[in-house]
């Protein structure tokens, strides 16, 4: 099983969610991740609060990181509802992601998106497919 800083190393290649967004792995394990971000100027929308994009990149980071952290198959978002259900008045933004149903091809998580005041921000579904391993497509 990968240590918390193999998983960190692995998914520092997500550059956009890690050097863009700013976006911290702070607990992975299988099914389960809790990642956060410090908002910044550059999240923020023209309210001054942050953008749903914002918000979305910081959710399926932590989607990825829940469904592949402790996995050896590749698992991708498929489709995604997001729900915004207030603004964030906090500094950070902390998404929780779990597991609800893993099958052989497809999965269903919950991603909530709330602030370090306990504000709930997002609550996300996310539908995701998992990709054949390269020895099975060749078959």
């Amino acid at each position: 099983m990968p240590t918390l800083d193999q998983i960190r190393a692995c998914f520092s290649g997500d550059r956009f969610a890690t050097e863009a967004a700013g976006v911290t792995i702070d607990v992975a394990e299988p099914g389960h991740a809790v990642c956060s971000m410090p908002i910044r100027p550059v999240h923020l929308n023209a309210n001054s609060v942050p953008m749903g994009g914002a918000i979305f990149t910081l959710a399926d980071f932590a989607f990825a990181v829940a469904a592949n952290g402790h996995s050896t198959q590749v698992t991708v978002t498929q489709q995604v509802s997001v729900t915004f259900l207030s603004a964030s008045r906090g500094k950070t933004l902390i998404a929780e992601a779990r597991c609800l149903k893993a099958g052989r091809a497809t999965c269903l998580y919950t991603v909530d998106v709330t602030d370090e005041l306990g504000a709930q921000v997002a609550h996300l579904t996310v539908n995701g497919f998992t990709l054949p391993s390269r020895e099975k497509s060749e078959k």
